[in-house]
């Protein structure tokens, strides 16, 4: 375990630091965000071609979504995902800068703010790698909760100036799955009091992680958002983004879960199909945006199980 979260924070650093974040902060007030992008073909492609860890991870989803490819063609997908989350990362930084201003879409508002406003339990944000979730929580400082994210410190101190993607704001709080217990006991607390918790669906964080289908062969995926909304009687919300223009996003909420658990039936059994539609939900998104898909990390091991990155 050790050994892993050394290497997890030793690739942190190498793919981030304060000269490079510098050159693309004075780009996109020089240049706005389309001249900003333009670099970015140059810096990916040093990425696609020589960092091994990083092409590895890309490939075990790439391999996936476009089964049969050859090596040139799977070596292009890797880089055009490096391109889309570069331009991702570089929306992120302009929007907390305030030097773009974004058009964001809402798919699914009214139903959701009718969520928030009338559940007494509070609701569980269920979001993953796909699109530019930090855009989209920005959409959530109106609503009149407070949005805690379940996530870990970010490591690398270069990104974390830069993008902030860990710092709490007025509305937004942060939960630490490296607490005891992986921060259940603060996440239900917070939902008893009506307010909104935001976990990522495609990351185990220490929690158990249950066997379903995703894109064609056996993937683990986490369950501990079905499993503490079950429990706290709140529905969960399921938050993808996706980016369609330079200066537009389209953020959807309109899928609703409502996990219960049923009579004698295996709790198991209940949480694995509530898992499944969301993967469902997922490779829905995927096969409409394939390269808006950052997950990077491998959930078709069985090692995923019991993942924590």
């Amino acid at each position: 375990m050790q050994k892993a979260e050394a290497s997890r924070k030793i690739e942190a650093r190498k793919r981030g630091n304060r000269p490079g974040f510098w050159f693309f902060r004075t780009s996109v007030r020089l240049f706005g965000l389309r001249g900003t992008y333009g670099f970015l073909y140059i810096v990916c492609l040093y990425y696609a071609l020589c960092d091994r860890s990083a092409i590895s991870a890309a490939l075990s989803y790439v391999d996936r979504r476009f089964p049969g490819s050859g090596f040139l063609r799977r070596r292009l997908d890797v880089y055009r995902l490096f391109v889309s989350q570069g331009k991702q990362l570089i929306d992120r930084y302009a929007a907390i800068s305030a030097l773009a201003i974004f058009d964001i879409r809402i798919k699914g508002y009214e139903q959701f703010m009718a969520l928030v406003q009338d559940s007494r339990q509070g609701l569980i944000l269920l979001t993953a790698h796909v699109g530019n979730w930090q855009i989209a929580m920005t959409t959530l400082k109106d609503i009149g909760k407070t949005v805690y994210l379940l996530m870990r410190p970010e490591d690398n101190p270069a990104v974390q100036d830069s993008l902030h993607i860990s710092r709490e704001q007025v509305h937004i709080k942060i939960i630490s799955p490296e607490q005891h217990l992986g921060g259940v006991v603060e996440i239900m607390n917070v939902l008893r009091e009506g307010h909104v918790v935001s976990i990522m669906g495609d990351r185990s964080y220490g929690f158990n992680a249950i066997e379903v289908s995703f894109l064609g062969e056996k993937a683990w995926f986490p369950h501990s958002a079905f499993s503490i909304a079950a429990a706290a009687g709140c529905p969960v919300v399921v938050l993808l983004s996706v980016k369609v223009s330079a200066h537009r996003y389209v953020v959807d909420v309109s899928n609703v879960l409502y996990p219960r658990y049923e009579g004698r039936r295996d709790k198991r059994e209940q949480l694995q199909q509530w898992v499944q539609k969301f993967v469902a939900m997922l490779e829905r998104y995927i096969n409409q945006y394939p390269y808006q898909c950052f997950l990077f990390h491998n959930v078709w091991r069985e090692e995923s199980k019991s993942a924590t990155g």
